[in-house]
């Protein structure tokens, strides 16, 4: 990756919806040889794909709960178990395997307290092998940023 390539991705991370002929300008390129790099940055799995960000709040998922869940035991089968079942729940955002104090960290949206609540008696207290889960509620966002200083 060179510096062109890296031009190309910071202008694409705070612009995801540039046209090519755009972005070739941003980089200092023409435009075919600026697709053909983007395109290249794709196949190799550096660009993974592009979205629109959402504001949570309008779409009613504006609360943010972070979970920590600890399993009863930490073997193979149990924790692709939980894996598995947090795939198909939409309102895990993230999920992170952990190394410290708990297993897994999971960041979930709803939309109040009470949503979160039904969803963590219905759905992460019965996922077979979940042993507890502490729960933290964030009072403000203080910085949210998806952009990779490059």
């Amino acid at each position: 990756m060179d510096r062109i390539d890296r031009r190309i991705l910071n202008a694409l991370q705070e612009d995801g919806r540039l046209q090519n002929v755009e972005l070739a300008k941003r980089v200092g390129l023409s435009p075919s040889p600026c697709l053909r790099r983007v395109r290249r940055l794709e196949d190799a799995g550096v660009i993974e794909g592009y979205v629109a960000l959402l504001d949570a709040a309008q779409i009613g998922a504006g609360l943010t709960v972070f979970a920590r869940v600890w399993l009863g035991a930490q073997d193979e089968g149990t924790v692709n178990r939980f894996i598995a079942a947090v795939q198909g729940m939409p309102e895990v955002m993230e999920c992170h395997l952990m190394a410290g104090d708990c297993d897994f960290q999971l960041r979930i949206a709803v939309a109040d307290l009470e949503a979160y609540r039904q969803f963590q008696v219905k759905h992460l207290s019965n996922i077979p092998g979940v042993h507890s889960i502490k729960t933290d509620i964030p009072m403000q966002k203080v910085k949210h940023t998806l952009k990779i200083e490059l």
